[in-house]
């Protein structure tokens, strides 16, 4: 089966650099897969689980927003934040769930609640993806 090269990139540097069969993202439109010879595009992603088939395996990535970038040949996510599943740390990711939920509770302005959400997204996210890895 024919593949495509992936590379995935925060402002931190260079996350994922590797090849896949498939490439299954979370856009603002809705999910969407990627196959070798797909349509250029472009999408904004949400945060989500950014998945990778190669060869009967699947490999997982936190993804908090951001953008894919679609070619024929290439796949680009230039994202926010992203983790691989094995390198999330599990206990970090539900204290800021924890954190999340408390700050939520608290009855503060509506900027304080928008990041409190988006935090826990987050935290709820990487827990989730955690979970997946293989």
């Amino acid at each position: 089966m024919s593949k495509i090269k992936v590379n995935i990139v925060t402002p931190d540097g260079p996350v994922v650099e590797m090849d896949a069969n498939m490439v299954i993202a979370v856009t603002e439109a809705g999910e969407i897969g990627v196959l070798p010879g797909h349509i250029a595009m472009v999408a904004p992603l949400q945060i989500g689980a950014l998945r990778l088939k190669t060869d009967g395996k699947t490999e997982t990535v936190a993804v908090h927003g951001g953008f894919i970038e679609v070619r024929p040949e290439v796949v680009t996510v230039l994202a926010q934040s992203a983790e691989l599943a094995e390198s999330i740390d599990i206990a970090r990711a539900k204290k800021a769930a924890e954190k999340a939920e408390q700050d939520l509770q608290k009855k503060s302005d509506d900027l304080s609640q928008n990041l409190a959400e988006l935090d826990l997204k987050r935290a709820i996210n990487r827990m989730q993806v955690y979970e997946q890895r293989v």
